[in-house]
């Protein structure tokens, strides 16, 4: 658990305006913030160059700005755009998305992944896979809402007097554990086509992907983030406590369901868009939070960060293995897996687990 109390740092300064608003300036976290930004800046150009019909940085630089020939404006503005923005939004959503239930726990193990809100998504997609054979836009409705539904049902059943962070991570375990089952045993009753189907979906792709996907998840994003971007203040407040937060005058529950609902709502919306893409909403805050050295949720950073470990993720897909092209999920899988290790080992040897 966090130590409440974090002393002033150097790097941080408070802001005001004539009108009497103050606001808190991290410089370090600013610096880390704008490197983040451009490092997912480059790595989708270098992205959207990448295929089998290689478009250099400048070319795909000229006609993203309009100027370039037929061929490149297919291939990069309807072929590889979409993809990269695909993986900038769903990396933004799981990070953010991530940093916001380890705030919320208390728990740098309290993320999507561990509590099962993308298992619960692939419930969705394969009830909808293996009973209907349904279209590629219905499964995504099923994902998103196997998400929202698994939400709400760890959130009630960790319900208490309040919610809190530990209870939170244990149930939702559980509930993971028990949707993993049922997964499971969806796929056995699947035939080999739609087996075949399901099993592609759940490992966690961005191929394919087009405006189609682009449009509603970026429209949720614009709903959502600042929302939660509005709420910061009283979400580090309650990592205080609950007790010192609403001595501050801080609604914690209120803000808890708030902030969750929003978490549940960003993460199913991207295991939607590209499916149970692993790990990403685990590492992004914690590696954010190291970079900034700040304490609280440090939302900015952590959507940043999901962002470009998304892309370059991708990336590496697509080149490292020669011509065994992987799927973004695998990738991720494996890095995120190594991280686990390492963080499960770091908890316990500071005697938190």
């Amino acid at each position: 658990m966090r130590s409440p109390v974090t002393a002033p740092r150097a790097t941080t300064r408070v802001l005001r305006t004539p009108g009497g608003l103050s606001v808190r300036f991290d410089a370090r976290a600013f610096t880390v913030v704008v490197v983040l930004l451009l490092a997912a800046a480059v790595a989708g150009v270098v992205l959207i160059g990448t295929g089998d019909f290689p478009v250099p940085a400048a070319d795909v630089l000229r006609t993203l700005a309009g100027h370039g020939t037929a061929g490149q404006e297919f291939i990069v503005g309807q072929l590889r755009l979409p993809r990269v923005l695909v993986g900038l939004l769903v990396g933004a959503s799981l990070g953010i998305g991530g940093a916001l239930f380890q705030s919320v726990s208390r728990n740098p193990l309290g993320s999507p992944d561990v509590l099962g809100l993308g298992q619960g998504a692939t419930a969705g997609a394969l009830v909808v896979i293996v009973l209907f054979s349904g279209s590629a836009a219905q499964v995504t409705l099923g994902a998103l809402v196997g998400g929202l539904v698994t939400g709400a049902a760890i959130y009630l059943l960790a319900w208490k007097r309040g919610v809190h962070g530990y209870r939170l991570v244990l149930v939702g375990i559980g509930v993971s554990a028990t949707v993993t089952a049922v997964n499971g045993y969806l796929i056995t009753k699947a035939d080999f086509v739609d087996a075949t189907r399901a099993i592609v979906w759940m490992t966690g792709s961005l191929d394919g992907r087009d405006w189609d996907q682009v449009g509603p998840l970026s429209a949720l994003c614009a709903v959502l983030v600042p929302l939660v971007l509005v709420n910061a203040r009283a979400l580090r407040m309650t990592e205080m406590g609950d007790d010192a937060a609403a001595a501050l005058g801080v609604p914690v529950e209120r803000v808890r369901l708030l902030l969750t609902g929003a978490a549940v709502l960003l993460t199913a919306a991207a295991t939607a868009a590209a499916g149970p893409v692993g790990f990403v909403a685990l590492t992004a805050p914690q590696l954010a939070r190291r970079l900034t050295r700040s304490p609280g949720p440090n939302l900015v950073a952590s959507m940043c960060m999901g962002a470009t470990l998304l892309v370059t993720a991708d990336w590496a897909a697509q080149r490292v293995f020669g011509a065994d092209r992987l799927p973004v999920g695998v990738v991720t899988g494996i890095l995120g897996g190594a991280y686990l290790l390492w963080l499960l080992v770091a908890e316990r040897r500071a005697g938190r687990t």
